[in-house]
């Protein structure tokens, strides 16, 4: 059987640069070379500081780089030496979750493989499976045709982006009813059935691959002629959308219907904890609704850069006119600074950090009523003290403070809505 010996994987990214290095770091005998046209990222890999942030990911680096894990700009020759090159031979999804992408890697649930139904494309499965072979149980390791292999990589995110949308949906019912929705998903979580994986409701779903796999499904069904399927899946993407725009209206509707002028702390960037990635991050929308309506963002995360946050919120489709966002943005490496004189604390992203603050040195240094919007839920434990110290707190899926601190309905709405639906459909 043929043998893959060099390995040229096309793309330093978040997928290509740590599968790579756990390939290298687990096939001694194998070169892996890992080629982007930015040199920028690829002198990044090549330092000390390494261009994305995952646990345990800068020791793989540097356990084999400099010996058989290579990042390079060279695209052409990494191509003309290698065995087999990433992307363009074989259909090889990943599965991966940022913050656990090494152990993820190392340990993985299956490795799907497709290729063509050929003799050329089986030898070239076995050759790419015997790789994995050297650390995955062969019984893990699917190997597929071309089409299930893609499907089921579109499929899998969109199941799960589909359990968080459900979960998310039910966490409005709760609100209006006085059930607590962490109560409701554990409950339904133990029906082995179901399981309890990917039932937190939360401000919404973000990163690179749900939304655009389930798009990339809306368009499929779309383009064959499938469109109850199209629009059944399309309604996941519709759902998270209304999430984000319902968790931004309750902030505005508590903070006596207008944020104008208000200064809001906005505690968590990335999409989730343990990643600096901010793609699709619904932070990045709950900053669009608020900036809208003309609140003044503080944001702190300890792992996304300025430059980053800038940048995304800068998007011509987050603000129009970019001298917003420096009018209306600033962002600051303290958590406490943040939050001072700031009219409300809102956490969207569920680092760690943000359980151990000190929120009587916070609430002292807020202006009054101080509020605090968990959108993760991460602070459920504290909500006694919390309320001690003083806070008035909201959280996703459940009624913490039973009655608001009355005010007057100003005379124009927000405008932004709940209840309506995205201002158009999604497009791939």
């Amino acid at each position: 059987m043929f043998q893959i010996k060099k390995i040229c994987c096309i793309g330093a990214g978040y997928v290509g640069g740590p599968t790579c290095s756990v390939i290298a770091q687990k096939c001694h005998d194998v070169k892996v070379t890992v080629v982007d046209v930015n040199e920028s990222r690829i002198n990044a890999w090549n330092s000390d500081t390494l261009p994305i942030y995952e646990p345990g990911l800068k020791e793989v680096v540097e356990s084999c780089r400099g010996t058989n894990l290579f990042f390079s700009t060279d695209i052409d020759s990494a191509i003309k030496e290698a065995d087999l090159v990433f992307i363009s031979v074989l259909s090889n999804p990943e599965f991966l979750a940022e913050g656990t992408a090494v152990q993820d890697l190392k340990n993985p649930d299956r490795v799907l493989i497709g290729g063509d139904e050929t003799a050329e494309g089986q030898r070239a499965i076995k050759a790419l499976s015997a790789v994995y072979e050297k650390w995955v149980p062969k019984e893990r390791i699917i190997t597929t045709n071309t089409w299930s292999s893609e499907l089921s990589k579109l499929a899998a995110n969109a199941f799960l982006a589909q359990r968080i949308s459900s979960i998310n949906s039910i966490s409005a019912l709760c609100e209006a009813t006085g059930a607590d929705v962490e109560e409701v998903a554990k409950a339904i979580g133990m029906d082995h059935r179901i399981g309890s994986k990917f039932l937190k409701a939360s401000v919404g779903f973000g990163g690179s691959c749900f939304q655009k796999d389930v798009l990339n499904l809306v368009y499929l069904c779309e383009a064959l002629n499938l469109p109850e399927v199209a629009s059944y899946w399309q309604q996941v993407i519709d759902m998270n959308e209304y999430q984000r725009r319902r968790f931004a209206c309750r902030i505005i509707d508590c903070l006596f219907n207008t944020v104008t002028g208000k200064k809001i702390a906005l505690l968590g960037f990335s999409f989730k904890k343990d990643t600096g990635d901010t793609r699709e991050s619904s932070s990045i929308y709950i900053s669009k609704y608020l900036m809208d309506e003309g609140a003044k963002l503080f944001i702190y995360d300890p792992k996304v850069l300025k430059e980053q946050i800038i940048h995304d919120l800068s998007q011509p489709s987050i603000s129009e006119d970019n001298r917003r966002v420096s009018e209306l943005v600033t962002v600051t490496s303290d958590p406490y600074k943040a939050c001072q004189s700031a009219h409300a604390l809102v956490i969207c992203t569920e680092w760690d950090e943000f359980k151990t603050l000190d929120y009587e040195k916070i609430y002292k240094e807020m202006l009054k009523p101080a509020f605090i919007f968990d959108g993760r839920r991460v602070l459920d434990h504290l909500h006694p003290h919390l309320q001690n110290i003083g806070f008035h707190i909201e959280t996703i899926g459940k009624k913490v403070t039973a009655t608001r601190i009355p005010y007057a309905p100003a005379a124009v709405c927000p405008r932004i809505s709940a209840t309506e639906p995205p201002t158009k459909k999604a497009k791939v």
